[in-house]
């Protein structure tokens, strides 16, 4: 069996998990592997994310580990036995994996829900304003990894599941291009927040509370409260998260954001006003 090379952050997910449900159940890989009739290494690889797992071996391993929770290892082997080609894999080699980890992550959420403080979120730029965040980056970026990067941000875009933005009075008025710009963007928000499936809010800089959970965060709902996942945004890239203990802490965070922040329609009229200031 060929191993991979660089295993997606979905194919890292399912490894973690059955890393976890072992160790949960008092195995060493060594042990594992004797139930499955395979070599220590096999189930290291598996574990790591080097080498896939079939469903059949799947259930076994999770038979042994005394996994009662059905719902959970059928998205296990959901997530085991998927091989759908995504459109992020155009990029692979052209753009840094965390992009297409990202946007693979995006494709099998139930849900999403962001905290933007500083920038209008990715998934609802436009395209104006995605180039000019891009073109801020250092070092430079040539002219086509700019093109190839708007691009593939304008692609996340075509998302069907709900959505929830809180989002910061400072990346409503923060011009990261010029007047018409911060216009346009405005009006796509607003466009936007009428959408059924789209929940827009907005934290005003003289709401009071807001530093108890003033940090950029996406919170991405797995099929599982478990298989959730946070992406936080870092200097080589986007760091996943999906520990128990800080899944729920996130969940508290943006629990707390939530709690001071506008109401929708609240938050329509806020942008339209701003808009109207431009």
């Amino acid at each position: 069996m060929v191993l991979r090379s660089e295993p997606t952050a979905r194919q890292m997910r399912l490894a973690i998990e059955l890393r976890r449900l072992r160790e949960a159940a008092g195995f060493t890989a060594r042990e594992a592997a004797a139930l499955l009739g395979v070599s220590a290494p096999q189930i290291s690889q598996i574990e790591a994310g080097l080498s896939g797992v079939s469903e059949k071996r799947l259930r076994r391993l999770a038979s042994h580990y005394a996994c009662a929770d059905e719902d959970f290892i059928d998205a296990l082997v959901a997530m085991a036995t998927d091989r759908t080609r995504g459109w992020w894999e155009e990029y692979r080699g052209l753009l840094p994996t965390s992009f297409l980890d990202l946007a693979e992550l995006e494709r099998h959420a139930t849900f999403l829900c962001e905290v933007a403080i500083l920038h209008v979120s990715g998934l609802v730029q436009t395209e104006e304003y995605a180039r000019a965040v891009f073109s801020s980056r250092v070092p430079e970026l040539t002219p086509e990894e700019l093109e190839l990067r708007v691009r593939h941000r304008m692609q996340r875009q075509r998302f069907t599941i709900p959505y929830e933005l809180v989002i910061h009075e400072a990346a409503l008025r923060i011009r990261v291009s010029d007047r018409s710009a911060s216009r346009a963007q405005l009006a796509k928000l607003l466009q936007l927040s009428e959408a059924d499936d789209i929940t827009v809010r907005v934290v005003p800089f003289d709401l009071d509370g807001f530093t108890r959970a003033s940090s950029t965060m996406t919170y991405v709902g797995g099929p599982l409260p478990k298989l959730d996942t946070v992406v936080r945004d870092a200097p080589h890239g986007s760091v996943f998260i999906d520990s128990e203990a800080q899944l729920n802490a996130y969940r508290t965070r943006f629990r707390m954001v939530k709690d001071v922040s506008l109401e929708p329609d609240q938050s329509r009229d806020f942008i339209h006003k701003l808009a109207k200031e431009l």
